[in-house]
């Protein structure tokens, strides 16, 4: 589906395949709290999110891999609120991250270091330190000048690194090009080809110690293959390593299952673990799995409140009061992603509208194209967007950032506070 196509969502059937969301008396509710009540309290726009669906989200990779050793990592880029960290950490996740900023606030909120992978080509001397210093599990890392830099900072510390490398294993995820990590165009990790030679060079460099190989090769992936040939890939890797007394201890897939957003048919967990296990039983490592996606996209949505109706001859504009900078993925990604009304209206004629922001930009619209009910002050819940909703919003056109909810157990919680203007220059100083 594109942004082009005329779009009409069936909201009680859309929100069936969403158990945390149902409609009750024509109001939408998230885990039996009325969406209007959350609006009305904390104001518009709001990320709420359901920790019951979360925590289902996770059990659900934990119960599908529980045949093997395993260590489900959730990718905290996706969703890095707190609250949302801490649940997780409460039941035992373990968590990829990319940045020391990500390492210090899994830390706040009490994730086990020894459940920590660190990801991502760019880590300071600082990153690799903290990291040390607090006894990650492993680096995954993504270049020889990492390489030597980790070994550099563990000679200094006098400690050992625990390493593996991130393999690019040239296989097509089949998906958006921005989120496609695994070719060889892409900036992510060691060519296929140059891997056991850098293998080498790892084992003769101080102060590490190789425990593993990592292979990530895109995200909202809806297709197993891709998966089985990167497998198939990194296992002829690992043979390959042990004919150079190179003994592994991990293997890590990375994450990168695709959720329904509108239309979409994702890969269903359960045969995902099953085409998967044969070969992991066979390898008999340990297995890393670090979802993000897919364990919080459809556990929230971004509530909107409908500022002002602009019907014209060629379109028909529904300004609302969220704008790219609180979701950027339908400008960024060209994501398509499902727009329901809070509360049913049977009041007035559906309409074809485009749900654009206030923001100086034509780039700047949430949806397309959307065959909806509407009329001013109109609540509506953008779908899908508990992943990459929050964690990529801005201040751009000095627009202050939304504030954020969790339901748990029948209770709206406000987990971070809706920015204020001041807020916005606190870092900032005039001249005299």
């Amino acid at each position: 589906m594109t942004h082009d196509d005329i779009v009409t969502v069936n909201p009680r059937k859309h929100v069936a395949h969403l158990p945390f969301l149902e409609y009750a008396d024509n109001r939408l509710t998230m885990d039996g709290v009325d969406l209007n009540t959350v609006a009305n309290e904390f104001g518009t726009p709001v990320y709420v999110y359901s920790k019951q669906a979360i925590l289902a989200n996770y059990q659900a990779y934990d119960d599908s891999f529980s045949d093997i050793s395993h260590q489900i990592c959730y990718a905290v880029k996706a969703n890095s609120n707190l609250a949302v960290l801490q649940a997780l950490a409460k039941v035992g996740a373990g968590f990829d991250l990319v940045t020391g900023g990500e390492l210090a606030r899994v830390l706040k909120a009490g994730g086990d270091p020894t459940k920590i992978v660190f990801s991502g080509l760019g880590k300071s001397h600082a990153d690799i330190e903290k990291a040390l210093d607090v006894g990650i599990a492993c680096f995954n890392v993504e270049s020889v000048s990492e390489l030597n830099r980790i070994s550099e900072v563990a000679v200094k510390l006098s400690k050992t690194a625990p390493i593996s490398l991130r393999v690019n294993p040239d296989v097509d995820a089949k998906t958006h090009p921005y989120i496609s990590t695994g070719l060889k165009e892409n900036k992510f990790g060691i060519s296929h080809d140059d891997a056991v030679n850098v293998y080498k060079i790892a084992k003769d460099l101080p102060n590490l110690d190789i425990i593993g190989i990592d292979c990530h090769i895109g995200s909202q992936l809806t297709e197993i293959r891709p998966f089985m040939d990167a497998l198939d890939k990194v296992i002829e890797l690992i043979e390959q390593l042990k004919q150079q007394d190179i003994h592994l201890k991990h293997i890590d897939l990375g994450g990168g299952l695709g959720v329904r957003y509108t239309d979409e048919i994702p890969v269903d967990l359960a045969d995902f673990a099953n085409a998967l296990l044969p070969k992991l039983q066979k390898l008999g490592l340990k297995v890393y799995l670090e979802p993000g996606r897919s364990i919080v996209a459809n556990a929230g949505v971004l509530v909107t409140k409908v500022d002002i109706l602009k019907p014209t001859n060629h379109k028909n504009f529904a300004v609302v009061d969220c704008a790219m900078n609180d979701l950027i993925r339908p400008t960024l990604y060209e994501a398509v992603m499902a727009v329901v009304p809070v509360t049913l209206n049977t009041n007035c004629e559906p309409k074809t509208w485009d749900i654009v922001g206030a923001i100086c930009e034509t780039g700047d619209f949430l949806a397309k194209n959307r065959v909806l009910s509407l009329v001013e002050n109109d609540l509506l819940a953008i779908t899908g967007a508990g992943a990459y909703g929050f964690t990529m919003s801005s201040n751009y056109n000095s627009r202050p950032r939304a504030c954020e909810v969790l339901i748990d157990d029948g209770q709206a919680h406000l987990i971070r506070e809706r920015e204020t203007l001041e807020s916005l220059w606190k870092c900032e100083h005039l001249l005299d």
